[in-house]
């Protein structure tokens, strides 16, 4: 099963990207003029539990 990317666009023009890596997920940060910031790979209990934070948070 192919997964696409989903890419999140902020106010201030950078972007959060999310790429499934078989059993793991890429958060890949840039700036607005496209520079990647940083890079975090994270297993699927740490996405899910960053998507409850940020559910909260919001």
């Amino acid at each position: 099963m192919k997964h696409t990317p989903t890419t999140i666009h902020t106010a201030d023009g950078s972007q959060v990207t999310i790429r499934r890596r078989g059993i793991e997920f890429d958060l890949e940060t840039r700036n607005a003029r496209g520079e990647t910031i940083s890079t975090v790979v994270m297993d699927s209990a740490d996405m899910v539990r960053l998507m409850e934070e940020m559910r909260r948070a919001a």
